[in-house]
């Protein structure tokens, strides 16, 4: 009886689970490859309308649009600007390019001033609650206009607006929707550079520019809310409506009200480091890059409309972040992560999807070799779009149906 009884026990343990048993860790699959589009140097971003593919930058000193289809086969090739140099979208982590619900493409980007224009115009003039002088700059050739492109998904230039500025100014990123456009980026001041924000109607005509910060604040990302406010997302080494730096500098997030107003400023810090949110989308999905303590980390939060985070996490990267929707965060993983069967040997694309709850739930990988992410985007049509970029080229890669 005593040895059946031992019996028992020793097979009851071995086919018990166990109490304190690690998590199976999820599998990291390979993007597949979509097409090339171009060179880093004349890249800087793609959007989709459709099944069309639709590549903007700058080549030569001068801005353009080109469309492909889903083989790399171009479709129509558009010179955007005449002036003797310009740049569409020289920031080369932020999308600076939308859809709107018609299929027509926005394309924001900065040229030069017209001969004899002497900047501000009167509806230019910088609304500026930290009192920064902006100097005056006039030279032909400088970048010191934000224009404004809009192309039909067959190739057509059916408008282009801009609006001169006191200084050169770098666009960052664009939103648009039924109701106008809204454009962010940096903007050169006399002690440094500040973040601008500005809205056109959906004619093109720009309303009044917003000047954040005045010596060290960046623009990255803006993002229009139904209620007619406005979320920009970016970085400041300074303070900005009366919140303080508390690193050295910190990611910050903006509400402004529809009146142009600053309402809400909430600052994301590292002590003794850098934070900088470069990507924000319509579900308050951020993500950024922390520098610190010698380490570098891709950092991925979802805030509520109030500013307040519901999750978080912290990924080994080489730094800057896109995110889409409230489920995907792209950057380049220099390490392993908690919840991935991964740990790579060289930085790599990663591709990182979360549920609703932001548990993280798959993981997709680009190829060794790519060294940048350009843009994560979404596509009824196409599906999940990234985009990512070698020494010498810039690829498009979806996702193997799973």
């Amino acid at each position: 009886m005593k040895r059946l009884l031992s019996f028992v026990l020793i097979v009851a343990f071995l086919v018990a689970p166990a109490a304190h048993a690690a998590p199976k860790k999820i599998a990291v699959k390979p993007l597949q490859l979509l097409t090339t589009v171009g060179t880093p140097e004349e890249v800087s971003g793609v959007v989709a309308s459709g099944k069309t593919l639709v590549v903007y930058g700058s080549k030569a000193a001068k801005a353009y649009a080109r469309a492909v289809d889903t083989t790399g086969k171009e479709l129509w090739n558009l010179p955007l600007d005449q002036s003797a140099a310009s740049i569409a979208t020289a920031a080369s982590i932020a999308t600076a390019a939308a859809v709107d619900s018609a299929g027509d493409i926005w394309i924001v980007g900065a040229t030069p001033l017209a001969l004899g224009l002497t900047p501000p115009s009167p509806a230019a003039t910088p609304a500026n609650p930290d009192n920064a002088t902006v100097p005056t700059n006039t030279a032909i050739g400088n970048l010191q206009a934000i224009t404004l492109w809009k192309v039909t998904v067959a190739g057509l230039l059916t408008a282009t607006s801009s609006l001169p500025t006191s200084s050169v100014v770098l666009p960052t990123s664009i939103s648009v929707d039924r109701n106008g456009v809204s454009i962010v980026g940096i903007v050169g001041t006399e002690k440094g550079s500040a973040g601008f924000f500005v809205n056109t109607d959906k004619a093109g005509l720009f309303g009044k520019l917003l000047q954040i910060g005045a010596v060290s604040t960046t623009a990255d990302a803006v993002v229009r809310h139904l209620d007619g406010s406005f979320t920009v997302v970016g970085s400041s080494s300074e303070t900005l409506a009366g919140k303080k730096v508390a690193g050295i500098t910190d990611g910050v997030l903006i509400k402004i009200s529809k009146a142009l107003k600053i309402t809400n400023v909430v600052r994301s810090s590292a002590a003794k480091g850098k934070r900088i949110w470069n990507s924000a989308t319509s579900t308050l999905l951020l993500g950024g890059e922390v520098v610190a303590g010698g380490k570098t980390e891709t950092a991925v939060t979802k805030f509520s409309s109030s500013f307040a985070p519901s999750w978080t996490y912290r990924f080994p990267s080489t730094g800057p972040a896109l995110t889409i929707g409230s489920t995907y965060a792209l950057f380049i993983s220099t390490g392993s992560t908690v919840q991935l069967n991964w740990n790579p040997k060289v930085a790599t694309p990663l591709l990182v999807t979360f549920d609703a709850k932001g548990t993280v739930v798959a993981a997709d990988r680009g190829p060794v070799g790519q060294i940048e992410v350009l843009g994560a985007l979404l596509s009824k049509e196409l599906g999940v779009l990234v985009v990512t970029s070698s020494a010498d080229t810039v690829s498009i890669f979806t996702l193997i149906p799973r």
